[in-house]
């Protein structure tokens, strides 16, 4: 399978996922939209685990002290600026009512908050790292990423990367910022697992924080 496949497969059905959300209740009104979030966290999961052998960026998984504690960092400081930039000019679209993991009593679920929590700090982040960090900004650096090693990554690598990562979230600024910090972090350490771990920390941290909050827009 070729390097571009293998990362953008994964990516391609979590897109495909969320078209059917998207039209789904013009389909079949009747149905809870909501359960198609654990089965797109699974079938990528799934995805993911198939084609592991191919993903060499991840085989050094090994973070060094500092290097972890700079990936929590970054995650936290995405995690206060994502449910800060909020603002009408910061959004493409309304943000509408969100992901509501609760039942018809107002009562929390607590299936559809675990799979929730765990496919958007478990799933998503190796997915998008793989897709926009190790494939989207190492391929626009130089054609032949794999054999890329991410410190050559320049900034318009990485500002378009960030950009064209920003284009997939209604809250484009957050986005953009959030694809810089961790494009940056990958140039930084030239190892995908800081990211990733750094996607990890936003996305659960945001989980928690929705919860926690009842902000339920931000999912």
């Amino acid at each position: 399978m070729s390097p571009i496949l293998a990362r953008s497969l994964p990516f391609g059905l979590y897109i495909l996922f969320l078209a059917i959300e998207g039209s789904l209740p013009r389909w079949a009104p009747d149905f809870d939209v909501r359960w198609l979030y654990p089965v797109k966290a699974i079938i990528v999961a799934l995805a993911l685990a198939v084609l592991w052998r191919h993903y060499t960026e991840l085989k050094n998984w090994r973070l060094l002290p500092t290097q972890f504690i700079l990936s929590i960092l970054v995650g936290v400081i995405v995690l206060v600026l994502w449910v800060n930039l909020d603002a009408s000019w910061m959004l493409m679209g309304d943000m509408g009512k969100g992901f509501r993991p609760v039942d018809a009593h107002g009562n929390l679920d607590p299936v559809l908050i675990a799979f929730r929590i765990m496919g958007a700090a478990l799933v998503v982040p190796i997915m998008e790292e793989l897709f926009w960090r190790s494939f989207i900004q190492r391929w626009i650096q130089r054609p032949d990423f794999v054999a890329l090693d991410p410190a050559q990554i320049g900034l318009r690598a990485l500002f378009i990367a960030s950009a064209l990562f920003a284009v997939e979230h209604q809250q484009w600024l957050a986005g953009l910022i959030a694809g810089l910090a961790y494009g940056w972090l990958y140039i930084h350490t030239r190892n995908l697992w800081a990211p990733i771990l750094a996607h990890a920390v936003t996305n659960g941290g945001l989980g928690v924080y929705v919860i926690v909050t009842g902000r339920w827009q931000f999912w």
